[in-house]
């Protein structure tokens, strides 16, 4: 339809304007030629009829002269002399505006009977052309609209069929199975005491108070920091998006880093082909040195190799990366319920996102996600008040905190303590001033209040 409808119409339109502009410029030189005789012709017809009006006056001086008595031979010939000139002009002028009548006469006749009708009949074709031209694109449109019509019927009744086999209960799983994230729910929350306080036994049945000390958790912290990775229901951490993907949940990072791992070896894979090409171009230009110069493939041939290197590196790291979130997100739920944590140093310290570092001096990747503004639902899910202090801390070593939701602190800096590690090697911490965010729990001295919940709070 393109080639043989639209296409066409396009062409054939612009050499109908051409054709057509051709017809009108030559009516235009028609009719300027004709307008060219009638000016000749009348300037002949003005200029005898001045010729007579002099010939009359001439007369007229003559035969006032002749009767006078009074006039001279003289004057009376010479007044005949102008009479004769004025005459003999006159005449040749007649002859001039009847030769220049008769031309122009000739002209119209020939413009209006031959020229113009000619020209209207060149238009009159060219536009019978425009409309047998345009009845058969007409006619191809229809033929292709016709050829097209069973594709475009196939066409709906596949998405008539498409339709009819949508699965809702599959098409969910497919968006559970790309956008979960992989975090554990929250445990189980201890039984807390207070009566023990009001009621002492000497029962060894009595829960003591260190026991319940160390195994209080304040809900409404927990619930908090759990809340925090419910994206749906608050807005996502805005934060830099890092290298080995730390920032996403377990599960959408396990597989960017796969998707990216699995780019890199076609890269890879490339690059070794590319390599292998090289080496037998290199062998052909040794064997037959009159092909090529060999050491000019050596430059190619050594940014090959250290891409090459540079792609298996970050294979090898975004490998670790891979192992190490995929062989840490099944421990997770198992340390979140362990009632012995260790607050200074632990074993294999666990970032934010689910990482681990060994080097007690390396800085963690990122802070757990934390949401410092609310959203719409954030009004039925969370409290306003800020959290009560549960203790203090005095930081061993400085942290500068660029992550989002970490606080940056000082070496030897006092905080208060209003969350407590939850296993994942953070303590959620806030300053004099009010501004909270996570620290490494190696990084500081933790100090809890014993007697009562909530002894420092901040106001």
């Amino acid at each position: 339809m393109a080639h043989r409808v639209y296409g066409e119409l396009m062409r054939y339109a612009h050499d109908l304007k051409t054709e057509r502009k051709m017809h009108l410029q030559e009516g235009r030189k028609a009719q300027q030629y004709l307008d060219m005789c009638w000016k000749q012709m009348d300037n002949s017809k003005k200029k005898f009829e001045r010729e007579c009006r002099e010939a009359e006056k001439a007369q007229q001086s003559y035969e006032r002269l002749d009767n006078d008595t009074n006039a001279t031979k003289a004057d009376v010939e010479k007044a005949k002399q102008q009479l004769n000139l004025r005459t003999h002009m006159a005449d040749e002028n007649k002859n001039e505006y009847a030769a220049q009548l008769q031309n122009f006469n000739g002209e119209q006749h020939k413009h209006f009977y031959v020229v113009i009708p000619q020209i209207y009949k060149q238009l009159q074709e060219m536009d019978e052309r425009r409309t047998i031209k345009l009845s058969e694109c007409y006619r191809g449109f229809a033929d292709s609209e016709r050829k097209v019509i069973p594709i475009i019927s196939k066409c709906l009744e596949g998405m008539i069929l498409a339709a009819k086999s949508v699965d809702e209960r599959r098409d969910s799983q497919m968006v559970v199975d790309s956008f979960k994230s992989g975090f554990e729910p929250p445990g189980d929350f201890p039984f807390e005491d207070y009566s023990q306080h009001i009621y002492r036994t000497i029962s060894d049945g009595t829960i003591s108070a260190s026991k319940q000390e160390s195994g209080k958790v304040d809900a409404k912290t927990t619930v908090g920091k759990a809340k925090g990775k419910l994206w749906l229901f608050g807005k996502k951490p805005k934060g830099p998006a890092l290298e080995d993907f730390s920032h996403l949940p377990p599960e959408q990072r396990r597989k960017k880093l796969q998707q990216r791992i699995d780019e890199l070896n076609r890269e890879l894979q490339k690059e070794s082909d590319q390599k292998e090409a090289l080496n037998k171009m290199k062998d052909v230009y040794e064997k037959n040195p009159q092909m090529g110069d060999p050491g000019s493939l050596q430059p190619k041939l050594a940014e090959t190799m250290n891409n090459i290197d540079r792609l298996r590196m970050e294979i090898h790291k975004n490998e670790a990366w891979l192992s190490e979130v995929e062989g840490k997100t099944g421990g997770r739920g198992d340390r979140r319920h362990s009632s012995d944590i260790n607050h200074l140093v632990t074993q294999g310290r666990e970032s934010p996102e689910g990482s681990y570092t060994d080097d007690a001096n390396q800085e963690v990747r990122g802070p757990p996600q934390q949401h410092g503004h609310h959203s719409e639902f954030d009004d039925e899910f969370e409290d306003d008040d800020p959290l009560p202090a549960i203790g203090h801390c005095k930081a061993i070593y400085p942290f500068d905190g660029h992550n989002e939701g970490t606080l940056a602190m000082k070496e030897g800096e006092v905080l208060y303590i209003i969350e407590e590690d939850k296993g994942d090697g953070w303590t959620r911490a806030r300053r004099q001033n009010g501004e909270e965010g996570y620290v490494p729990t190696s990084y500081i001295d933790v100090t809890l209040e014993k007697n009562s919940k909530g002894a420092v709070t901040y106001i």
